[in-house]
């Protein structure tokens, strides 16, 4: 099987954190693509990496513009 290869290219916030874990928004190039915004959950030093999603910058741009629409101020569910 070929080798995964990945390269944090900058790290843009910690979404959340569970106890060595974090939930990170980084521009990732994966397997020396060119890099792209990706959503997942990182071990320490990032080392270990969870499940995530990867978008390219229009992706973001309509994620967004969807949140953008959202009322995060009500009730907390």
């Amino acid at each position: 099987m070929p080798e995964f290869k990945h390269e944090i290219v900058e790290e843009l916030g910690v979404i959340s954190q569970s106890g060595t874990w974090q939930r990170e928004l980084n521009l990732v190039s994966w397997s020396d693509r060119p890099p792209k915004y990706d959503i997942r959950d990182w071990g320490p030093d990032h080392k270990s990496m969870g499940k995530g999603i990867t978008l390219t910058k229009e992706q973001v741009r309509v994620l967004r513009d969807i949140l953008d629409k959202l009322d995060l101020d009500g009730d907390d569910d």
